[in-house]
């Protein structure tokens, strides 16, 4: 079967890029399967397209549509990784439109948690799109619940986790030497601030604690100025954006995670940090208490509640039995979505579109 696998690759290393380049190495891997991946966010060719910000669009856009095309001759299948935004405009519509041309069936495996608010916006433009997929998959029951209401129909399957990449720490949970860690870009839907706010609550109990930031975005200026003005300076570590091995160190350095997201549907970053048993305080937004259940998998607590976030970490802290159960029952929760899990469910799908094919 020759499959035709559209999404970003890393990097950066974002959610979305990482499972379209683990998709591929697992398929790539898959006997009687060819691969050809067509990357979202290719270089600029040439290199100073990519500084000229109205040549910018047309240099990408053009080969973009130009190697879908030619590449939707030679392929069975289409697996198209998209989110909302322009990134679906751009990138996501196009491929579904050509793919209609070319009589080529698309796996439309949508990710984001702002899902319901651009349906909402631009269902108009956007639900024609949708019903040219073959089949909408969709990473949580939360999509799918979205999907739903506007009469489209998503199967789930999960992310895929790497486990033998992501493995748990031995690192015992020190009150008087606390790691916390976030882990995602710096940006006003992930409300970073919120994090930064518990972290200086908890400093008045556990005042050797240290906070580390992982990740990029335009909230950074404004995120360090919040750190100074806190008096956190020397406590607080902006450590950039990380590749993969050196995100594994960081988790396994940590002792709490905190996602205090205010938009999200099924982050990778909370499935990796339960992988190296790490436990999480996340916000209840979106799919994630679907994804993890509250006193089980983690600790929940409402968007925008610094204090309410601190006090989830002290049970944490405080509380050693639930603190074991939380991780215990998070390993359990990623070992489900280990690619002898998932890739399977793909496999199948596959075939039961492509049935001439198989």
């Amino acid at each position: 079967m020759k499959l035709l696998l559209v999404g970003p690759v890393p990097p950066p290393n974002g959610g979305m890029a990482m499972q379209t380049a683990q998709l591929q190495q697992l398929l790539s891997a898959e006997p009687g399967y060819k691969v050809s991946l067509l990357a979202v966010n290719a270089p600029y060719q040439p290199a100073w397209l990519g500084r000229v910000p109205m040549l910018r669009a047309f240099g990408r856009l053009i080969p973009y549509f130009w190697r879908v095309h030619q590449q939707l001759k030679t392929h069975d299948i289409v697996h198209l990784m998209a989110n909302s935004g322009w990134a679906w405009h751009l990138f996501a519509s196009p491929v579904l439109l050509l793919a209609r041309w070319h009589n080529r069936p698309v796996v439309l495996n949508y990710r984001g948690g702002s899902a319901e608010q651009f349906l909402q916006r631009q269902q108009r433009w956007v639900l024609p799109f949708m019903k040219m997929a073959a089949v909408i998959v969709t990473p949580s029951n939360y999509l799918k619940r979205v999907f739903s209401n506007y009469q489209l129909s998503a199967q789930v399957i999960a992310n895929i986790i790497n486990t033998s990449m992501f493995v748990p720490s031995e690192r015992p949970l020190n009150p008087d030497d606390l790691h916390l860690v976030v882990t995602r870009n710096l940006e006003p839907l992930y409300d970073i601030a919120t994090a930064i706010r518990c972290f200086s609550l908890l400093l008045q109990q556990y005042p050797n604690s240290r906070l580390s930031i992982a990740g990029s975005g335009p909230c950074l200026a404004e995120l360090k100025t919040l750190v100074s003005q806190s008096g956190l300076t020397d406590k607080v570590d902006f450590v950039g954006r990380l590749d993969r091995t050196q995100m594994v160190a960081l988790y396994q350095s940590a002792d709490i995670m905190l996602n205090p997201s205010t938009v999200d549907n099924m982050p990778n970053s909370i499935l990796e940090a339960l992988a190296c048993a790490v436990p999480v305080v996340s916000t209840a937004v979106g799919g994630i208490p679907d994804m993890v259940q509250h006193n089980k998998q983690a600790l929940l607590v409402p968007p925008g509640e610094p204090k309410l976030m601190a006090t989830a970490c002290q049970q944490l802290i405080e509380q050693p039995e639930l603190t074991a159960s939380i991780k215990k029952q998070g390993l359990a929760l990623v070992n489900s979505m280990q690619p002898a899990m998932v890739l399977p469910l793909w496999l199948q799908l596959y075939r039961e579109l492509t049935p001439n094919d198989c």
